[in-house]
């Protein structure tokens, strides 16, 4: 057999070769919520043996999971402390954020001021393809009620404190586009 051929034979018995086929499981990370995976691999594999692993399928899932940041009752109360309701008067964005804004973005709150301009520029911001932050809201009311007036538009919670602080903003609602600054 040539050099070449018992090299070949080599690396294919090193892969034929079960390494770990005996090992352990070892806990890498435990929060104290974690869940046992064996009702989930109940369903791809027999409650038999696998690999010398006895599957338990006696666990059960969880009845509500935890959507941990997506749940939308953890994001409450939801503030921006920087930002207030008030007039907001036009102001070029400035240059070096001309290039990088890709579509407009506007920020609102849950009160009475945002939800007046939200309703009165709705079409407005639907033409621009602007996406909305909301940056303020209390309640689980106040999201919805905001995400009603929307209607289609994207709106996210979401805390606009660096984004307020970088643009020097200081009153809400605001839309913020390669026009400007502006309410």
């Amino acid at each position: 057999m040539s050099r070449g051929g018992a090299f070949n034979v080599l690396w294919i018995l090193i892969a034929l070769l079960p390494l770990g086929a005996g090992a352990q499981l070892v806990t890498l990370y435990d929060n104290g919520q974690t869940h046992s995976l064996a009702p989930f691999l109940g369903a791809l594999a027999s409650p038999q043996t696998e690999r010398g692993v006895t599957v338990d399928t006696t666990s059960s899932v969880p009845a509500s999971p935890d959507l941990g940041a997506a749940d939308p009752a953890r994001l409450l109360p939801l503030r921006s402390p920087s930002l207030s309701p008030g007039p907001v008067h036009h102001q070029p964005l400035p240059a070096l954020y001309q290039d990088t804004l890709l579509r407009p973005v506007f920020l609102v709150g849950a009160g009475a001021r945002s939800r007046a301009w939200l309703q009165q520029h709705r079409s407005l911001l639907l033409s621009l393809e602007a996406v909305g932050l909301l940056v303020q809201a209390e309640t689980l009311e106040d999201l919805q009620t905001m995400a009603t007036i929307a209607q289609g538009l994207p709106l996210l919670p979401a805390a606009a404190t660096d984004l307020a602080e970088t643009l020097e903003l200081t009153h809400i609602p605001v839309l913020i586009s390669r026009r400007g600054i502006e309410q």
